[in-house]
């Protein structure tokens, strides 16, 4: 029972766009023998943590022949999905079917419609969800999910009709709020679609990054198509967007979707100067220092690699750039090699460094992150160091590291 409870509330956060989807974990460890939980498990883990992925959609394999017929449909189009080659009129397809077979699961409804927008086909979008509507009528979310479409292939009366039924089922269903926003945007209704909006965002608190900034980006849309002052559109940037920064489990990525989106249109309004170095600190996120550090470091040049990774560098910031955990731990490594070899490291960092090396090493049963050196060594090859760096190993035996 807790697996499938587990389960409840991991389809809970994507239909109400929540920040908590890792819960999908705990149904595959509860379980680990759930083709369900395992399958779902690996997709959500392409995104966020790819080399995790294969032995969860192994463990769904292995126990396919006594699957249900729902577990075998799920699997067949999340498999398709998260396929290094996915066909997408083919996902399409098998998300399709699997609907016909089973319309009232509204997630996998979810899963279709985002791989209808990333196909450009909204038409699909909506003939899908009207599809399943029929079995749906009353339900939470799928009045959000129907007017989404309807907006995107201009059909705005219908779209508000689909927006308002949402929300009246669910005044805190987001994406219901987000179609009524863009209907008052299309009715030129700014001072209504913010006052809507400002009021609804009591409930936003736990939606997950993209959409909590998003429904923010289109608050400050809509103060500056209705002529508000600046003023207005730099607070919800700097308070409403960027600040979404500041708590533990954002998703950066996410938020710069949005802090780009708004500063270009304020750059093409001719206002930027307002905004100050706002787009400059934001550039400086999303240029690529990582690549231009390890060229310095690869040349030899510690301190300028050092200048600009900054003292408080963490790969983990990095995921933008599609690796995993274990891909991005050499860049932790490399930071930390130039640290020792500028004497920037003061006993208290070492000490820090030597737990988290301990740990690390521990959890992984001892094994030594021989890819880490091996990239090092390439990096020494191929960018012609000028002086070899102290190797990560040398680190480890430095500070005394017992990772057998």
């Amino acid at each position: 029972m807790g697996g499938e409870v587990k389960l409840d509330r991991w389809g809970y956060q994507v239909l109400s766009y929540g920040r908590e989807r890792s819960v999908i974990l705990e149904a595959s460890a509860h379980d680990p023998n759930c083709v369900l939980a395992n399958i779902l498990t690996a997709q959500f883990l392409c995104s966020s943590n790819p080399s995790r992925a294969p032995p969860h959609l192994e463990a769904a394999k292995a126990k396919l022949q006594q699957a249900t017929a729902y577990e075998k449909a799920v699997f067949d189009a999340v498999s398709c999905l998260i396929s290094p080659d996915r066909d997408d009129d083919v996902a399409y397809e098998l998300l399709s079917k699997l609907l016909k077979d089973f319309p009232r699961d509204l997630v996998s409804l979810k899963k279709a419609q985002v791989l209808c927008f990333y196909m450009g086909q909204p038409d699909l979008s909506l003939d899908i969800v009207q599809q399943v509507l029929p079995k749906n009528e009353e339900e939470d979310y799928i009045y959000g999910m129907l007017a989404f479409p309807l907006l995107e292939l201009g059909q705005m009366e219908d779209a508000a009709k689909a927006a308002k039924k949402g929300f009246e089922i669910n005044k805190e269903d987001c994406w219901a709020q987000h179609g009524l926003c863009h209907v008052l945007q299309y009715e030129c209704c700014f001072k209504e679609a913010v006052d809507f909006m400002e009021e609804r965002s009591k409930s936003w608190s736990s939606l997950s990054s993209f959409m909590y900034t998003h429904n923010w980006w289109h608050v400050a849309l809509c103060y500056l198509e209705g002529n508000a002052p600046m003023r207005k559109v730099l607070e919800v940037y700097d308070h409403c967007i960027w600040k979404e920064l500041e708590r533990s489990d954002a998703v950066s990525a996410e938020v710069y979707l949005n802090a780009l989106g708004l500063l270009l249109r304020v750059y093409v309004r001719g206002e930027i100067d307002i905004f100050g170095d706002r787009l400059k600190i934001l550039a400086a996120r999303l240029t690529d220092q990582l690549a231009e550090a390890l060229f310095e470091y690869g040349k030899g040049n510690y301190n300028e690699a050092l200048e600009l990774l900054g003292p408080d560098f963490d790969a983990n910031n990095c995921k933008t750039i599609g690796a995993s955990d274990e891909q991005l731990d050499v860049f932790n490594e490399v930071w930390y090699v130039m640290m020792l070899n500028t004497g920037q490291v003061t006993k208290g960092e070492r000490l820090f460094h030597v737990r988290e090396a301990r740990s690390y090493y521990c959890s992984r049963e001892g094994q030594v992150l021989g890819d880490c050196i091996l990239q090092i060594k390439w990096s020494e090859q191929v960018l012609g160091m000028l002086g070899p760096p102290l190797a990560f190993s040398t680190v480890v035996e430095r500070l005394n590291v017992d990772y057998h």
